[in-house]
């Protein structure tokens, strides 16, 4: 039977990256699953989630990165609510990650770590996590 929790996330800058890996170990870990996935998805169109290093500098070149390759435009969708640069950046960052658990340990590399990618902030966020297995 999954296990589901939900996180709450609150960011503080429009582009925001945020190291969730620590609830997420959490997470797992209160499921009782020894063996099998664990899901990271987030609820929002205009967030993401996604698998790299947390070392400082890196992560602002994520955030400069980001920025640079969808900017704020004259984008269609900004007729609604002027965040098209936020859902595109989610298009392409995308939404989830899986993670495999083996004997009640995530099986991160040696520098990964789970980050929520806020595109539209400042905001109360939710990311699920879904623990399956044995």
């Amino acid at each position: 039977m999954p296990k589901r929790e939900v996180l709450d996330v609150e960011t503080h800058e429009r582009v925001e990256i945020v190291d969730i890996t620590r609830p997420v170990k959490d997470a797992a870990q209160r499921s009782g699953i020894k063996n099998g996935l664990v899901s990271v998805f987030t609820r929002h169109s205009t967030s993401g989630v996604v698998i790299n290093e947390n070392e400082s500098g890196l992560v602002e070149d994520f955030k400069d990165t980001i920025n640079s390759l969808i900017p704020k435009g004259d984008y269609k969708h900004n007729r609604i609510d002027n965040n098209a640069d936020s859902h595109i950046k989610a298009f392409l960052i995308g939404s989830s990650e899986t993670i495999p658990l083996t004997d009640g340990s995530m099986g991160l590399g040696t520098w990964q770590s789970i980050f929520f990618v806020e595109l539209d902030g400042p905001r109360q966020r939710k990311v699920d996590v879904t623990v399956l297995g044995e």
